[in-house]
């Protein structure tokens, strides 16, 4: 009796053991405040959302490194009117059933531009005219004016829910992709399951759970104990493991958006004094990794039309106090509270960070206040509408991106009717026009000339740091972070060792 109960017991276990397997556990910076498709820009809904549920039309392969690759769109070709025709995948289903066409892609554009809702996909397509043109069920035109030559890459970002969904934000999203949402408990967890009838390849993953804890050594530390198996972000301290301990470029930008239609900071002075009063130099190898790189654009070096003759601003403390003298004299307000906003557990130390941004900024004569908000009292002070009756405001955020172009940066954060821009500026607005429409040598000039522009003779905002990311990773799992990691993390790359 005793031999077959350990037999049943062994079997028992024998069962369990693939399941288990194939269940992993994330634990992310914070908690996602909502799961809508057309957020998924956003890092913590993304990291959730985004080819996992919800999938794209074309799909940047950043991993394998093959470039832009089909996903719900098997081909594309741009039509001799500048216009883009998309050939749709056959036989892909919804997870609630229904049949994918071009009708839900047309649908999934139009709500996502819909102002009504807010959606941030909306801010990429900055700038053009664009329309979704239903040929058949299979294929779709969207025309552009002025032509986007990339506009198969801005495709990445939109993500894809059948026709009936209403416009207005969803809490269960529906997607076509391998996973479907099976729990969400606010403050605690949410769960993904594989689901049956996904067109593509089964993944090994078959059960997400996400948590989400604020401190980045207690993220790794439960990677170390086996309480999760992944956390894609730990701060640079912490990352002492080579086994587990992964380094990756990372796509993201810390930078201030100074509001340029508030006094003091609608001063050229002003705004030029607050460059020279941080030493920039002095958070990498402390409260930032080596590595890091300091900031002369809202996007990273590899981007298309890098403009390396752009330099970073220098740290003089008595040139920025001079500035705000000389403006004093002029009757500015320099003595106003300028509000340094930022967001609560954002990337690893930045607490430290802007406690420490702060006292150099007092230092060269300024008057700062440090606030810190959760992510939706954050964006709305980030995004427009801004707050009537506002004071002078210094938001501090990280910007990914991580595609390549800064048509993916440049209209929502600097165009006048940008949806996080503090500024507006005729000549800015061209430039991201043009630069936008055109091609090769043209592009790279445009957009090498306008990063200039905004860093130079601008000064629209306080640039930062290019990051440095760091994650730790289950050595039972085969999976590493690449550049796209802070905004995405496809469950199906990966596999079990």
């Amino acid at each position: 009796m005793k031999k077959v109960m350990l037999w049943g017991a062994l079997a028992a276990a024998t069962a369990l053991t693939p399941a288990f397997a194939q269940d992993v556990k994330i634990v992310l910076n914070e908690e996602a405040d909502v799961l809508e498709p057309c957020m998924a820009t956003r890092s913590n809904v993304g990291r959730i959302t985004m080819q996992n549920i919800n999938e794209t039309l074309t799909y940047l392969d950043i991993k394998g490194g093959t470039g832009l690759q089909p996903k719900l769109a098997e081909s594309w070709e741009q039509n001799p009117d500048g216009s883009w025709r998309f050939k749709l995948r056959s036989g892909v289903t919804f997870s609630d059933g229904t049949t994918f066409d071009a009708k839900d892609v047309k649908h999934s554009f139009d709500r996502a531009m819909d102002a009504s809702i807010t959606c941030e996909v909306p801010r990429y397509f900055g700038g053009m005219t664009i329309s979704a043109e239903v040929l058949d069920d299979l294929t779709i035109d969207f025309k552009v004016d002025p032509v986007q030559p990339i506009l198969p890459l801005l495709m990445t970002l939109l993500t894809i829910v059948p026709e009936e969904t209403p416009v207005e934000f969803i809490r269960e999203p529906v997607g076509t992709g391998p996973y479907a949402l099976t729990e969400w408990t606010p403050g605690q967890q949410i769960v993904l399951t594989a689901r049956e009838g996904y067109w593509g390849d089964a993944p090994a993953v078959q059960t997400a759970t996400y948590l989400f804890r604020g401190d980045p050594a207690v993220r790794g530390a439960m990677v170390a104990t086996g309480e999760a198996d992944i956390a894609p972000s730990i701060a640079a301290l912490d990352a002492t493991n080579a086994a587990t301990d992964f380094s990756y470029l990372d796509s993201e930008t810390v930078y201030a958006r100074l509001d340029h239609s508030v006094p003091p900071l609608d001063d050229l002075r002003v705004r030029k004094a607050l460059n020279l009063a941080v030493d920039r130099e002095a958070f990498v190898g402390t409260l930032l990794p080596e590595g890091a790189l300091l900031a002369t654009a809202v996007y990273p070096p590899p981007t298309l039309g890098w403009n390396p003759d752009v330099t970073v601003w220098e740290y003089n403390p008595d040139e920025a106090r001079k500035l705000l003298e000389e403006a004093r004299a002029d009757g500015v307000a320099v003595d106003t509270p300028i509000t340094l906003i930022g967001r609560t557990a954002n990337f690893p130390n930045v607490t430290e960070i802007l406690e420490a941004v702060q006292q150099q900024l007092q230092e060269a004569g300024f008057t700062v206040e440090l606030q810190f908000y959760e992510v939706a009292e954050f964006e709305a002070l980030y995004s427009k509408p801004y707050p009537d009756g506002r004071g002078p405001m210094m938001v501090v955020a990280m910007h990914d991106n991580s595609k390549g172009d800064p048509s993916f940066s440049m209209f929502f954060k600097y165009a006048s009717e940008g949806r996080q821009s503090g500024i507006a500026d005729s000549k800015v607005d061209d430039l991201i026009a043009r630069a936008s429409a055109a091609t090769d040598d043209e592009r790279v000039a445009l957009w090498q000339e306008l990063q200039a522009y905004l860093h130079d003779e601008v000064v629209a905002d306080l640039l930062l740091f290019h990051m440095v990311g760091f994650s730790r990773v289950s050595e039972r799992l085969d999976w590493r972070p690449t550049m796209a990691t802070n905004s995405m993390l496809p469950l199906a790359e990966i596999n079990f060792n």
